[in-house]
């Protein structure tokens, strides 16, 4: 059960929230009550950005319908997000095509729904399976069609019962997740794009110095009162954590509605800051801004 728990998250991570990150980390924890966390961190390299999933299995429901306990990262507007909750009919929609099309029919809705991109020469004529492309995500000019049919034709020999057994079918990815859900919107009227769920957290900067210098007294205060909550939660009194938890969704509230300085506005007044707040990183404490400038 681990081991396909475990496997089921990567795969959402990878093919269900198509957000342009592509995992190269991956954290399975388990404790002894069999208790278990995950964190999985994902490249976007064109825009040298990482971004991090965490998964908890205490309150987890489902693993493809809202299952996520937190996505850190910066938020890249709509994409193919087939965990977000009104995607519950394009989830059913992609295994009810598996049932009612053969891979031919799928594909051929599929190629009128997207143009075909031009094949790129070869560079290796003569070793076609050593010429590798210079970028690292998946393209669409990178897909072998003949591999996408035997993927959809493996997928429908399963025959999965529900999406989560759709994403463990071995072959199944990213590409073929988002063909059978560009076919099941036309088929079914199930869309599959919505906004991306990450959240861009400032609050402790970066050991890199990106965006800012780690405030060490920010995150002691941090610790400190997270520290104070769970402690007092253990012996009964969960007060301070109730009002972390209502906290957490009043701010979640007010994003959505409330606007503000400019991601480039708030990192510049943090590195102003930073060494008030004893701004450290890799390169070591940061000075006042006047030392900096002698």
């Amino acid at each position: 059960a681990l081991a396909t728990a475990s496997r089921l998250v990567a795969k959402v991570d990878s093919a269900a929230l198509q957000d342009g990150y592509d995992l190269y980390l991956h954290g399975f924890i388990v404790a002894d009550d069999g208790r278990w966390v995950v964190v999985q961190q994902g490249m976007n390299g064109d825009a040298r950005q990482a971004r991090r999933y965490h998964w908890l299995s205490e309150g987890l429901t489902s693993f493809v319908d809202q299952p996520h306990a937190a996505i850190e990262g910066e938020a890249q507007g709509e994409i193919v997000n087939l965990t977000d909750r009104r995607a519950e009919k394009a989830r059913s929609g992609q295994v009810e095509l598996l049932k009612t099309m053969s891979p031919e029919k799928i594909l051929t809705e599929l190629a009128v729904l997207e143009p075909k991109p031009e094949p790129e020469p070869a560079a290796q004529p003569m070793l076609p399976n050593l010429v590798m492309p210079a970028h690292h995500d998946v393209r669409e000019s990178d897909i072998v069609m003949r591999r996408l049919h035997g993927n959809i034709a493996s997928a429908i020999e399963s025959g999965p019962k529900d999406f989560p057994e759709l994403l463990l079918v071995p072959g199944v990815g990213p590409r073929t997740v988002r063909a059978l859900a560009m076919v099941s919107e036309v088929v079914h009227g199930a869309p599959y794009r919505f906004f991306d769920p990450a959240r861009f957290s400032l609050a402790h900067g970066g050991k890199d110095r990106h965006p800012f210098p780690v405030p060490l007294k920010v995150y002691d205060e941090t610790i400190s009162v997270l520290k104070s909550a769970v402690g007092k939660a253990k012996l009964g009194r969960s007060e301070e954590l109730e009002a972390l938890r209502r906290l957490d969704g009043e701010s979640r509230r007010m994003e959505r509605y409330v606007t503000g300085p400019s991601l480039k506005e708030i990192v510049a007044g943090e590195m102003d800051q930073s060494h008030l707040l004893g701004g450290r990183s890799v390169f070591g404490w940061e000075g006042t801004k006047g030392s900096e400038e002698a």
